[in-house]
């Protein structure tokens, strides 16, 4: 056998390494600092070219670099610095979120929906048991009569708005948590309805219905112009409010009200999205062995109790990575949210529109308000945000376990 080692070696592994080390350093590592940087000035439109005298612009910034430097002369405004005071764009977009009533307004909401927690951490103890003292359903029933009693106790309304009124990227982010929280749960069990449809032997043509409930998940390449098809739907002029006029019934102005428009958006993507899900879940339902379920018939146990029993247990090994890409990509959601209702109705010049997600309110201010500071450091706090739930959900899920446990 032939060894090596020593230097020879060492520069084997830095010469397969170096493409990678490079590709990383130029495509992620150049961009993080470079708009993390940006987040502390005070650039946007009348600050369009950077000061080059200032040591960390002049390293940073490309338009400073020899080779751009012509680029960066003449346009309107001065140039833009760092600001004044440091943190500007941070205390602009939390505003008054660590306030003592803001804290106290979170501390009340969290506390609301600590029993959901709860249930989740109880369920998962009890599925060890042989024998369990309570059922999985009856454990989620008392989590979410807890979380009903809390909000009236505790006035989670008022608790609510108190949150909303401390600044925008509050606003945004829990705009877009309370999207993700519909209509994940939503395309859950859209798909895993219509995945029991067609796992079911009985049926016919399983393929024709299989291709034709797989075309949402295509036609989400073209999202924006589908979406536009759905604001046509609801326009105030629109085929729904046609339809309702046909029976007598004037329809609302459904995109210019905050919730009907929320809910839109909702059913929108969720149209979009349920195909993902269906087919994970088809998949896993198709390698569950059918002598589980024959068994459980010849025990008595009906098609409600195969479902909590059998079927929900095994799939959760496909449902679980689902459910986080799911969560992530609906978290990042923004042609569908754009071309129906453009972020809006809108409440107010400096207020994020009712249905103005994370993504939609990063391109305004971006392409639209051309507010480069504000953007950047808005987009470091999701960065930041993002990064520790997907820790978190790397935990829960244990995607990786394999990839460290020997």
């Amino acid at each position: 056998m032939v060894t090596w080692k020593g230097t020879r070696k060492s520069l084997t592994i830095f010469l397969f390494l170096f493409p990678t080390m490079l590709g990383i350093l130029v495509f992620n590592v150049y961009p993080i600092v470079l708009n993390t940087y940006i987040s502390f000035t005070n650039r946007n439109k009348f600050r369009p070219k950077p000061d080059c005298e200032v040591f960390l612009t002049g390293l940073l910034d490309p338009l400073c670099w020899p080779q751009f430097r012509q680029n960066a002369q003449g346009g309107l405004g001065s140039p833009y610095r760092l600001a004044d005071p440091l943190f500007a764009n941070y205390q602009a977009l939390l505003g008054k979120l660590f306030s003592a009533d803001a804290l106290m307004a979170l501390g009340k909401i969290l506390l609301v929906f600590a029993p959901l927690v709860g249930a989740v951490y109880v369920n998962r103890r009890f599925d060890r048991e042989i024998d369990r003292p309570i059922s999985s359903g009856m454990v989620w029933l008392i989590a979410v009569l807890l979380v009903v009693g809390l909000a009236y106790v505790l006035s989670i309304r008022a608790a609510f708005n108190q949150l909303m009124s401390t600044g925008p990227f509050i606003v945004v982010v829990l705009r877009t948590i309370l999207f993700v929280a519909i209509r994940v749960p939503l395309t859950f069990v859209f798909g895993l309805a219509l995945a029991l449809i067609l796992n079911d032997t009985r049926l016919k043509g399983k393929t024709f219905f299989r291709v034709a409930l797989f075309v949402p998940w295509g036609a989400s390449s073209v999202a924006i112009l589908m979406a536009l098809v759905w604001q046509f739907f609801f326009r105030q002029q629109g085929t729904i409010n046609q339809l309702l006029a046909q029976i007598g019934i004037q329809g609302p102005i459904w995109l210019q009200n905050p919730v009907s428009a929320f809910g839109v958006v909702v059913l929108a993507d969720l149209w979009f999205s349920y195909p993902f899900f269906m087919v994970a879940i088809l998949g896993a339902l198709q390698s569950i062995p059918v002598e589980l379920y024959e068994a459980a018939e010849v025990d008595g146990a009906n098609w409600w109790v195969q479902l909590q029993r059998i079927t929900l247990p095994l799939i959760r090994p496909a449902v679980l990575p689902a459910t986080v890409l799911t969560s992530i990509t609906a978290f990042q959601m923004f042609g569908t949210a754009y071309a129906i209702t453009a972020g809006g109705p809108l409440a107010g010049a400096d207020t994020p529109g009712a249905t103005e997600f994370v993504m939609v309110y990063a391109y305004r201010q971006i392409y639209q308000l051309q507010n480069y500071g504000r953007a950047t450091a808005f987009a470091v706090l999701i960065f930041i945000m993002l990064f520790l739930a997907t820790l978190y959900s790397l935990r829960i899920t244990r995607i990786t376990k394999g990839a460290y446990e020997s």
